[in-house]
């Protein structure tokens, strides 16, 4: 058994050398300058093995943790196996994130250097000084020497293996800042072992599949499932750079993909199109994801073929608390994502902590099966034991989703319990984005909620309170002025689509936010006079 994941890349590299391992497809080649076409498991390996030998000259090993700002270009992939083999954990970092999250993310993760994209570099630093760190920064396709690791690696005398910190990858809570969850290399070769395993609907045949994926490298789903099942099973990788729906069923055929991964708003786009004889046109055979609208599911089963399979996962929890829609009956259109299996405990709690009957709604709670609950999950978060031991209080996970069992067995997605909005499958912190926007001139306190999109799930919508002194300006110039604040401290996705001017928040008698009578605040506003329609300043910033 392989301990880490450039082992498994290793060994599928030497079994399958002249077989295609990468695929860029013309839309991705094109949005970054880079050639169209394969590379090899054999090329990749060559490559992956040059970034070693240069890593591991510079000083680079066991313990220290470099971050990636390279989007969804190969180059991620081969600096992330050669940083594995050395034990170095990588992090990766979103490149739409601005000045306020890099800092955060440099100081608290303590990266040692950062390979990002040119147009990065500076900002990257820029945030380190901020932080108070020394950052070193190097550009993907640099040549030998790298520069030199500033210390010696912090584990150098101790063995790489299935418990080392891989990757360290950060995720939306409820308490602000992102969270650091520490992910050992044992998380992402279940996470590509339990995908090659499945069967029923979602079969895996070893060295045949291609898998298609326009979902962040920076995000779980495409570091640890649609690359893991292919460093496991063989086969090849289709790395879009991001969705477009336009153009993707086009890139999917030029691709020859076999598996697709979703996102629910992924199905809802493609649908919005006129139907066509070409929707057919593919050699998809199924698609791994969640949340595909109830209304949507079976009309895109329907036009274009191949089944949505509903899944549920956290970064937390990776493959080792799994649930998929794998077998028939799946219940289509009915937010089922399935039953549970022998390597995972399950249990629905209410508020009070007591198992609920069936068909009601419950907490899901989950830990692995046998004698370790923690097998397989994240190894923490970063520098935050207390919220690690929050989030398994009485010797389970606690996920925050709110789910139901019917009498059969069946799981049923209902809503998140934690306060976070979920858009176009970003997990976005209500606090965090609070705590930006009250940095304004103009704004007295403020409260973040979801708002209902059609397309993107949820959308940010802003209640503002304005100081005195504002109140008599513009509404729209004031709203303008907000929305360009933020997108100068967050990434756009956080930033809010509507800005509701409100005389006074919703409290308790503590004086925190009402988040229930929040939301509903939040479903309403929308259209209303004093609710600006901010979503087309909603952009990536260049």
């Amino acid at each position: 058994m392989q301990a880490t994941v450039h082992a498994v890349f290793l060994a599928t590299a030497l079994r399958t050398p002249a077989a295609e391992f990468l695929f860029t497809e013309s839309i991705t080649a094109a949005a970054y300058g880079i050639a169209p076409g394969a590379i090899s498991w054999g090329e990749a390996a060559a490559e992956a093995e040059r970034l070693r030998l240069a890593y591991a000259s510079a000083g680079y090993g066991h313990g220290h943790r470099v971050g990636l700002l390279l989007e969804n270009r190969p180059a991620f992939l081969f600096h992330w196996f050669a940083l594995n083999a050395l034990g170095v954990s990588v992090v990766p970092i979103n490149a739409d994130m601005r000045r306020s999250e890099l800092v955060y993310l440099i100081a608290h993760s303590e990266i040692c250097l950062a390979v990002t994209l040119p147009s990065r570099a500076q900002d990257l630093l820029a945030a380190a000084t901020e932080a108070g760190r020394t950052l070193q920064t190097m550009l993907p396709d640099a040549s030998a020497p790298f520069p030199a690791a500033l210390t010696a690696a912090p584990l150098a005398d101790t063995a790489i293996d299935a418990d080392t910190e891989c990757g360290l990858l950060y995720t939306s809570g409820t308490t602000g800042r992102p969270k650091g969850c520490i992910l050992s290399n044992a998380y992402f070769l279940r996470a590509g072992q339990w995908y090659a395993d499945l069967t029923g609907v979602c079969s895996v045949r070893p060295d045949q599949e291609r898998v298609i994926t326009p979902l962040p490298l920076h995000h779980m789903n495409a570091m640890a499932f649609s690359t893991m099942v292919v460093l496991v099973a063989g086969g090849c990788l289709v790395q879009l750079d991001r969705f477009h729906p336009k153009t993707w069923l086009q890139s999917a055929r030029e691709s020859r993909a076999t598996i697709a991964h979703y996102l629910g708003v992924m199905p809802a786009m493609l649908l919005s199109a006129p139907g066509t004889a070409a929707d057919l046109e593919h050699s998809l055979r199924w698609g791994f994801g969640a949340g595909v609208d109830r209304r949507n599911h079976a009309p895109f089963e329907s036009r274009f073929g191949f089944a949505l399979v509903e899944a549920w996962a956290m970064t937390e929890t990776g493959a080792g608390a799994c649930v998929m829609a794998s077998h028939e009956p799946r219940h289509i259109g009915t937010s089922c994502f399935g039953r549970q299996e022998e390597f995972v405990e399950i249990r629905l709690v209410d508020d009070e902590g007591h198992d609920v009957p069936a068909d009601a709604p419950g907490e899901l709670l989950v830990r692995s099966s046998g004698d370790d609950p923690h097998r397989y999950f994240f190894s923490g978060y970063l520098k935050d034991e207390a919220a690690t031991q929050q989030a398994w209080a009485g010797g389970w996970f606690h996920t925050g989703d709110l789910v139901r069992r019917d009498a059969q067995g069946n799981f049923y997605f209902i809503d998140r319990k934690k306060n976070v909005i979920r858009r176009s499958g970003e997990n976005i912190s209500a606090v965090e984005v609070e705590s930006v926007l009250n940095q304004h001139p103009a704004v007295k306190t403020c409260a973040v909620a979801a708002t209902p999109d059609a397309v993107r799930g949820d959308e940010v919508l802003a209640c503002i309170v304005l100081h005195e002194n504002t109140r008599h300006e513009p509404m729209a110039a004031l709203a303008a002025s907000i929305v360009a604040y933020a997108l100068e401290q967050l990434a756009y996705y956080k930033v809010p689509g509507y800005v509701a001017f409100v005389d006074a928040l919703p409290l308790t008698a503590s004086q925190k936010i009402q988040r229930g009578q929040l939301r509903e605040l939040a479903h309403a506003l929308p259209g209303q006079s004093h609710c600006l329609d901010m979503r087309a300043l909603k952009k990536r910033q260049s």
